[in-house]
Parts: C-alpha cells; structure tokens; sequence
C-alpha cells in the first residue's frame, strides 16, 4: 500500500490536514490503473475507485465484503458531471442542490441506461453528492469524472475516520491513501429520493429531513 505523507495543498477547512499535489497526482494515477483509493470526507474516510469499470467495482466489492445487491453512492466535482452518470435532474432536486451542495446530501437520480448494474444494485438509480471536504473535491476534479463514496470499513462495521484507522481495517487491498487527517465522523451523509412525487428520506444523517424540506421552498 502507498500512503503518502502531507505537504503543501490547502487545508480543509473542516479541520483536515495538508495533502500534498503530488499526492493527488499519484491518487489519480491509480484510479486510472484500476486501483482503489482511499480520501477524507466531509463524514467518514471514503473508497474512491472507477464506477465505470467492472473491474475496479468488483475489487471494491470484494475488499469491502460488501452485498453485490447494495448500490454503490458516488461523488462529483459539480452539477455538470451529472450528465455522466444520471439520465434527468429531477426539477424538485434543483433548490436541494442550490442550498445543500457541497455537503452531506445525497440525492438519488435516475441513472443513465449504461450504468454497471453493480454499481447501482440493479436498481436503474445513482445516489450522488458533491463533498465539502477540500481533499475530496480536488481528487473529484483532477480525476475529471465522478468517482465512487462508499464508507472505508468492512461492510457493518463503523468506517474508518483517519488513514491509520483505514490501513489497519483494510490493509493492502487499499492500493493509496490520501492521508487528509481525521475527519469529522459523526453522522454520515442523509440520502433522499423522489418516490410517487413526493420528497422521501432514505437515510438519516447530518442534514435533518425538516431542513431539507424546508430546501424546497427556496
């Protein structure tokens, strides 16, 4: 496993430490190779791999011991990388998005018809987010396509919370680690969905359901 040390690139201001660009430049060489990555977030260390290839989510799935039937939550550097992944941008997500990106709100998005159904759980939909952590949205834009945010842990058990708690749950089947400093933990990020017209909570996390209502009226 390489794991780079810290040096030079801004400081996350949720509190992260510095990430170096060569880091970064190597980060993205081993996605390109087919690798997995490990980066901070806004809430837990995530596993960065290529949600295009089977290849590279097969190996995701197989670190993790992570159901082939649970789809797989990706990241993007902005609202226009959606075309990549997502078939239509749901008019209700607009204000959402306005008010709550970057941050820990995951929107579900009907996915394109060419989507890996691994990676969607066969499920024809793609849950997306734009993160607020530095480290993450650089490694979102020098990789120039969304990449995937599944927690750093063995499916079940908590994710890990800092490159030293990532290497030692998930050893050498994480191929680099952006060390970016402990992050925030907590809660993870809240995920919604548009069922029968109608804005539903999916999960439970940092963003309470009443604020992400209240989004809409913006």
């Amino acid at each position: 496993m390489l794991m780079m040390q810290p040096a030079g690139f801004p400081v996350d201001p949720a509190g992260g430490s510095l990430v170096s660009a060569s880091s970064l430049t190597r980060a993205v060489a081993c996605l390109q190779e087919g690798g997995i990555v490990a980066f901070p977030t806004e809430t837990y260390y995530g596993l960065a791999a290529d949600p295009f290839s089977e290849k590279a989510l097969q190996a995701l799935f197989h670190l993790k011991a992570r159901d082939y039937r649970k789809p797989v939550l990706v990241l993007i550097h902005d609202a226009a990388q959606l075309g990549d992944i997502a078939e239509s941008i749901p008019d209700m997500y607009r204000p959402l998005m306005d008010r709550f990106w970057p941050g820990p709100l995951t929107l579900i998005f009907p996915g394109r018809k060419d989507l890996l159904p691994l990676l969607t759980g066969g499920t024809g939909t793609i849950g997306v987010r734009i993160s607020s952590n530095v480290v993450a949205m650089e490694l979102c834009r020098r990789w120039g396509r969304p990449i995937t945010a599944t927690s750093a842990n063995i499916s079940g058990l908590v994710p890990a919370i800092s490159a030293e708690e990532v290497e030692t749950m998930l050893g050498p089947g994480v191929d680099f680690i952006l060390d970016g400093g402990r992050a925030p933990a907590g809660r993870c990020s809240s995920i919604v969905a548009i069922q029968d017209d109608r804005l539903c909570l999916i999960r439970e996390g940092q963003i309470d359901f009443s604020l992400i209502l209240e989004g809409l009226k913006a």
